[in-house]
């Protein structure tokens, strides 16, 4: 029998706090908790990690493995904690505000599990905190002000929640921001000028809310690669020079919106660019030629727009398509085409499924 409280052997309040973790865990089909006995130390209880030293809890990584439960208080107890992943579980019940004494913590991953109530804005305390990740969940209420002393943050993931209020302008002050997601919720009002600060992000996914306005400068962030505000009620023209400012795009997508005016030419600027989705807008003129030179693309998508002006010569961009040979859908249905389908549409992609 293990002597916790000895020097070498760890703390006794994170042994029981594991215990009590354990206990709070009634679904357990892969038998994951039988190795949380008294047999071994908790340090080599499966999913945890501790300092080789002072033996202190340092990470819970319980990962996809089908556990099912709450979280008890008592988490609070694991003051050395800086990790903790409990995604892809069936984890039930409020997010315990004891989360708050984690003062070491920086990745907190409590993604796809059922979680409800609000965010506990006791969290603000983890003052070290890099990534809040609580995606697919039932998680109500807005986010909280509070939030807004997380300087450190690297990774922000509220989606797939019923989230509602506003985006906070606040998060336009986290400047090592990179991947900020958002989407899936029931944000309303408009996205804040203050996002446009925010200049190492690389990942900004605002898709399915009831966000409205104009998209703010955040078409000057050169670093982002991956754009989506698909299923709002977003308008104005796109910048024609956004495929000079933001040259790293692989995926940009924004539709059943309301935007207008043509498509940027600039956009063959983008190599990297993948998916292009524009669908269910009011997007007019035409395909530019030159969007066959993006050799990655393999969904270009405009459907249900009002490009084409009836004319001849509208398809004349299908055969620059050619090139892009890993194209797997094409969408270009409901719009104002006219003329003949060129014979160049037989060297289209092989890939393609529509």
């Amino acid at each position: 029998m293990f002597i916790w409280n000895l020097p070498g052997y760890g703390n006794e309040s994170d042994h029981l706090a594991l215990l009590d973790l354990k206990n709070k865990i009634i679904q357990d089909p892969l038998g994951i908790m039988n190795s949380w006995n008294h047999s071994i130390h908790f340090c080599n209880w499966v999913g945890i990690a501790c300092n080789p030293s002072s033996k202190r809890v340092l990470a819970l990584n319980l990962m996809a493995l089908k556990l099912g439960g709450s979280i008890p208080p008592s988490i609070g107890n694991l003051t050395y904690l800086t990790e903790i992943h409990l995604q892809n579980n069936s984890f039930h019940g409020e997010i315990p505000q004891e989360m708050g004494h984690l003062l070491q913590l920086q990745h907190l991953n409590l993604s796809y599990n059922s979680f409800v109530g609000k965010i506990p804005t006791n969290i603000t305390h983890c003052k070290e905190l890099r990534y809040f990740i609580v995606s697919g969940n039932k998680l109500t209420g807005s986010i909280p002000v509070q939030f807004s002393s997380l300087s450190k943050m690297v990774g922000l993931d509220f989606s797939k929640n019923n989230l509602t209020g506003s985006i906070p302008a606040w998060i336009g002050n986290f400047t090592s921001l990179y991947s900020l997601s958002l989407r899936q919720n029931n944000f309303q009002g408009s996205i804040p000028e203050d996002l446009g600060h925010l200049k190492g992000l690389g990942e900004f996914i605002l898709t399915d809310n009831n966000l409205s306005g104009i998209v703010p400068p955040i078409y000057n962030i050169s670093s982002i690669y991956y754009l989506t505000f698909t299923q709002n009620q977003l308008h104005e023209n796109l910048p024609p020079d956004v495929g000079i400012t933001m040259p790293n795009l692989e995926i940009f997508a924004g539709g059943v919106n309301r935007f207008n005016g043509p498509i940027p030419v600039s956009l063959s600027n983008c190599s990297q660019l993948q998916k292009l989705d524009f669908a269910q807008n009011h997007l007019s003129g035409t395909l530019p030629e030159n969007v066959g030179s993006l050799t990655n693309l393999n969904r270009l998508n405009f459907d249900d727009n009002l490009l084409g002006n009836g004319k001849f010569d509208d398809f004349n961009f299908l055969s620059s398509l050619a090139n892009c040979t890993v194209m797997e859908v094409l969408g270009l249905a409901y719009n104002h085409f006219g003329g003949e389908l060129p014979v160049s549409i037989a060297n289209l992609s092989s890939h393609m499924s529509r």
